[in-house]
């Protein structure tokens, strides 16, 4: 199966009741040295006082030209960088970030991982990238704290539990995993949810993803980050592209802040600055938008949920952190932006949909909030293509579903890159469905990026 780890060489590692498999090929750098991660590393470091850990990556200057370049140091961008040394052999890859690593969306969302789509084309796409999240920590040698607490969905009218069970049918005959849970299942499960008959939007059931959850966004920057550089690829942070190269039509390199960089194939994974970025490369046209996306967490509290629970009566999705606090998010602001940050409207109806939800959160007191750029498609769907020019490839698109497919996205992108075709699981997910009118509306919201 793709994304195991090979059993030559390593060794296993209990802790508690699980076991944790360290080492072996799948970890080596180029030069054959064995990554640091291990609990006997730990257990050394421990002793001398932490002092002896090496960084997690290099900071290489960059070379004049590449085999490939990766434009965007987000979770995609290091995935894709990572999937391309690990599954095809191309190390000779740049990944180039304008800031600091981990800067843009996969440091800024509410962490959520899932599966629960209904139409087959999404489906077999986050199920494939669900798969690889089960095995990303041993995959990688760096937790990324992935929790498979599961995700409910609440529905409040019989319309709406319909629909859901629907839907779980679809998640179910094409492999993955569903539940349909009653409302008395759901207080018992759930008991800050108001399942009273007297609540303003009743709940009258809900559909469970069981292998749902959540990771630690950083964490799975930093181990995509880790895994590429063991494996020979270069991350440049502090280099801003500003230009592309072009022999004739063919894109051939780019510009930066630290000069002329070529390379024979340039890829482009930069979620919401997808269409300024594109735009140096004189594509100013695409079938996406973008939008900001508001996050929040408040004040740590005592448990208090353990699994994702997402209102069926609007737009809000909400999970407890490690550290006790209730992060939560809802709709875009609704208009075109690219500032990481949001406005009052949607502060106040989101917040009044999670008082309406669990009622005895209303004196919790807001810790902070962010906001993240979101590229909205016209369907709501991905793009992850060849093109539109020559030499060039594009991933983008993800409107709010960008953080859950980051392994299934880098590795298809990857595979787009390294044989000139995309996989099957991103066969659909071409520009071409456009023009043909093959749309995958997954919302059923029509040709609206905003309301997807």
């Amino acid at each position: 199966m793709v994304g195991n780890l090979k059993a030559e060489g390593a060794y296993v590692v209990y802790i508690g009741m699980r076991s944790v498999r360290v080492g072996g090929p799948a970890l080596c750098r180029a030069d054959g040295n064995m990554a640091e991660y291990s609990a006997f590393a730990l257990l050394r470091n421990a002793l001398s006082g932490n002092r002896d850990w090496k960084q997690a990556w290099r900071k290489p200057e960059p070379k004049p030209s590449y085999d490939v370049i990766v434009i965007g140091g987000g979770g995609h961008g290091l995935a894709t960088a990572y999937y391309l040394a690990a599954e095809h052999g191309i190390s000779n890859v740049a990944v180039l970030e304008r800031g600091w690593l981990g800067s843009g969306n996969i440091g800024r969302n509410t962490t959520i991982v899932r599966s629960n789509y209904l139409l087959p084309q999404s489906t077999r796409f986050y199920e494939f990238s669900m798969k690889l999240w089960e095995n990303l920590s041993h995959e990688l040698n760096y937790n990324v704290m992935f929790s498979q607490r599961g995700i409910l969905n609440l529905a409040h009218s019989p319309a709406q539990a319909d629909d859901y069970i629907r839907r779980g049918n679809a998640m179910r005959l094409s492999g993955g995993d569903a539940e349909w849970l009653s409302a008395e299942e759901i207080g018992r499960k759930v008991p800050g949810v108001d399942v009273s008959g007297s609540a303003r939007f009743p709940v009258v059931g809900g559909l469970l993803q069981p292998r749902a959850g959540t990771a630690r966004h950083d964490a799975v920057a930093w181990g995509y980050a880790r895994g590429a550089d063991r494996r020979g690829v270069d991350i440049i942070e502090n280099c801003e592209v500003t230009g592309f190269l072009r022999d004739g039509d063919r894109i051939v390199g780019v510009t930066t802040t630290r000069g002329e960089i070529r390379a024979a194939k340039t890829a482009v994974a930069v979620a919401g600055s997808t269409g300024r970025v594109m735009k140096l490369a004189g594509v100013d046209k695409l079938p996406i938008e973008s939008h900001v996306l508001q996050a929040f967490v408040t004040e740590s509290l005592k448990p208090f949920v353990d699994m994702v629970v997402t209102w069926g009566a609007g737009h809000l999705y909400m999970s407890q952190s490690d550290k006790g606090g209730l992060v939560f998010g809802g709709n875009i602001d609704g208009y075109n932006s690219y500032a990481q940050r949001g406005n009052l409207p949607i502060v106040e109806e989101v917040m009044s949909e999670m008082v309406a939800m669990f009622p005895s959160v209303a004196r919790v007191r807001l810790l902070r909030s962010w906001g993240g750029v979101m590229d909205m498609s016209m369907d709501g769907s991905p793009i992850i293509t060849t093109g539109p020019l020559p030499g060039m490839y594009l991933n983008c698109g993800w409107c709010y579903g960008g953080f859950k497919a980051t392994p299934a996205s880098g590795f298809s992108f990857a595979w787009t890159i390294a044989r000139d075709e995309p996989h099957q699981i991103n066969a659909p997910y071409t520009l071409d469905r456009f023009h043909r009118g093959v749309i995958i509306d997954e919302k059923g919201q029509g040709a609206t990026p905003r309301l997807h």
